[in-house]
């Protein structure tokens, strides 16, 4: 009765007092010499083993899937089972603990947290931790600070002004609210109080503006509760109030985007961007469309539901956009395309510009280049920063006849320079947003066509996901650099890349990395388990990641640490990085890597 058992140890950490207990009472130690064998493959387990002391190879025939040290477990898939598909043998001296099978079932049908963690695949795993999540954060929402919310700008300006400064200055700051100064008070004036001025009560535009004001303003601190915004608004049927840092109006909180925070207002950017009749109307939406992210995130919103929300509405945006600035000779005849993760529909926090043009044919030069430039200014208008790459519009290498990509596809394939392959998973991940679908989807089945039967093109385009390293040891031990973890080196980009050399070499015209996996699945080029294990782990990491971006406008590292990291989290995340680890052990063997080497 080894009362030295740690049940802080994940996943015993999840056990309650009494079941820790009876845990101790019924567990004993075993001994293994250095080349025994403790568990043999295709047998039953009797026993769920956590080694105490020294090494246990994990076996798959010949091949060694993982070290096992102190502190991990084994065979969990064997207890759920009945059998276990690999060997498990000990290294060196091993001592174990060995807690009855019969017990381990009880505690997994007993404990729902528990039994989450033996789970067969990781995407169950995943699920059942999402909705430990949910219960968790329930009621995070009206947890949330003031401060957090979209604020309109504090704008002021005299009550002696005229109307017709306060409208064109609400057309300056993009806001139909202002501040009012009038001596030692401060009220508020919105648009519908001077259009109820000038047409209802025939008021001058060049009459002041100091009546049309409302001086009753209700102020509550941006530290404050939401709830107590929402309280304060009930209590004094207003449908803003002004937000204070101390004696300071920092900004204007408006009932719509309090109850958009709630409630989500997805639907409101929407219509919004389809009704935008200018270009200032769209800066708008794109700011809303940016802080849209941070709101979903806080509802505890999937980060794979948020990209395809957030991409849906960057894509409205672009294509009104296209729709504002293009002439309607350049609508006809070409095709606007968004590529990289936004192509993929898989962006959330908003990165640069990746975008392109695919022309039916010649078209004026002039009328070009003055949309391509007034194009890419404009998204930078919205918050777009310009592509380092210079994948963009006003790039003619990525705007331009559709014969010329064909032609550049021939020669990325035939004669490949050091762009080539990065090139090619550009334009691959294209989507198109506005104009002549039928151009992006001839392109893309030319591009398929030139690449798909190049085998050793497609294994060195498939080589670069050995360029950065898995964070995960022999011991299955986080490799953290300087205390933290690059989720899209070691996680998130293996995954995006080896999936999309397979789509490409199975001819696949999905987008998505998820629709990629599936396809894939389909077609048996990847086990159907498997395939459902990658897609959670790839929905896993992003969502880390997420969190980890929208910190850093906290003044957090953009980098995950796995000490800030929950005890589930840090084993969520060796689970999905031994996904990882064996998907590119897969990629290495399927395009024969040790030729590169």
């Amino acid at each position: 009765m080894p009362k030295s058992f740690d049940a802080n140890n994940p996943p015993f950490d999840r056990l309650t007092p009494r079941e820790v207990e009876g845990l101790r009472e019924a567990v004993d130690i075993g001994y293994y010499r250095p080349g025994e064998e403790i568990v043999g493959a295709e047998q039953d387990c009797e026993f769920l083993f956590v080694v105490i002391k020294g090494t246990v190879e994990e076996r798959d025939g010949e091949e060694l899937i993982a070290l096992l040290g102190p502190k991990d477990s084994f065979d969990s898939r064997a207890i759920v089972q009945g059998r276990s598909a690999h060997a498990f043998r000990a290294r060196d001296e091993t001592l174990a603990y060995m807690v009855p099978k019969e017990l381990t079932l009880r505690l997994i049908r007993d404990n729902p947290r528990f039994g989450s963690f033996f789970y067969l695949d990781i995407s169950r795993k995943l699920e059942a931790a999402a909705r430990d999540e949910d219960e968790r954060n329930t009621g995070s929402l009206m947890r949330t600070r003031v401060r957090d919310l979209f604020l309109h700008p504090a704008a002021f300006i005299d009550a002696a002004d005229t109307i017709e400064t306060a409208g064109r200055r609400m057309r300056d700051v993009n806001s139909n609210t202002l501040l009012v100064r009038d001596g030692a008070r401060v009220g508020i004036v919105t648009g519908m109080n001077l259009s109820k001025a000038v047409v209802l009560h025939k008021m001058p535009i060049t009459a002041a503006i100091g009546p049309v004001a409302h001086f009753d303003v209700v102020g509550i601190e941006e530290e404050d509760f939401v709830f107590q915004a929402l309280l304060e608004m009930t209590k004094s049927n207003k449908r803003r109030v002004a937000v204070r840092r101390g004696e300071q109006i920092v900004g204007i909180l408006e009932d719509i985007d309090l109850l958009g925070f709630l409630a989500g207002n997805t639907q409101v950017i929407a219509g919004r961007i389809d009704r935008a009749r200018s270009k200032a109307d769209l800066v708008v939406a794109a700011r809303e469309i940016s802080d849209q992210v941070r709101v979903l995130r806080r509802q505890d919103v999937r980060a794979e539901v948020i990209a395809e929300i957030v991409s849906d509405l960057n894509r409205r945006l672009i294509s009104k956009t296209f729709a504002l600035l293009a002439p309607p000779d350049l609508r006809k005849r070409s095709c606007l395309v968004v590529m990289g993760s936004e192509g993929r529909s898989e962006q959330t926090i908003r990165t640069d510009q990746d975008n392109g043009l695919i022309l039916a044919g010649p078209v004026d030069e002039a009328m070009l280049n003055g949309f391509r430039a007034d194009f890419t200014a404009a998204l930078e208008e919205f918050g777009f920063p310009p592509c380092p790459g210079n994948v963009m519009v006003r790039n003619p290498f990525w705007s331009k006849p559709l014969d010329d990509f064909v032609a550049d596809f021939h020669r990325w394939a035939a004669a490949p320079d050091e762009n080539a392959a990065m090139n090619v998973a550009i334009f691959y991940d294209a989507a198109a947003v506005s104009g002549r679908v039928d151009l992006l989807r001839k392109a893309k089945d030319a591009l398929i066509e030139s690449m798909r039967s190049e085998k050793v093109y497609l294994a060195r385009f498939a080589y670069a996901v050995e360029a950065f390293e898995t964070p995960i040891g022999l011991f299955n031990n986080l490799i953290a650099t300087e205390g933290a973890l690059d989720l899209k080196k070691g996680g998130i980009f293996p995954i995006v890349h080896g999936v999309r050399a397979l789509a490409l070499e199975h001819g696949l015209t999905e987008t998505s990395t998820d629709d990629r996996i599936r396809k894939l699945g389909e077609a048996n080029v990847l086990r159907a388990e498997f395939s459902r294990d990658l897609i959670e782990s790839f929905h896993f990491l992003n969502g880390l990641r997420l969190d980890s971006q929208l910190a850093e406008r906290a003044g957090q590292g953009a980098l995950v640490k796995p000490a800030a990291l929950t005890s589930a989290e840090r084993d969520l995340l060796r689970d999905a990085f031994k996904i990882v680890k064996h998907f590119k052990e897969f990629l290495r063997r399927h395009y024969n890597f040790g030729m590169f080497g």
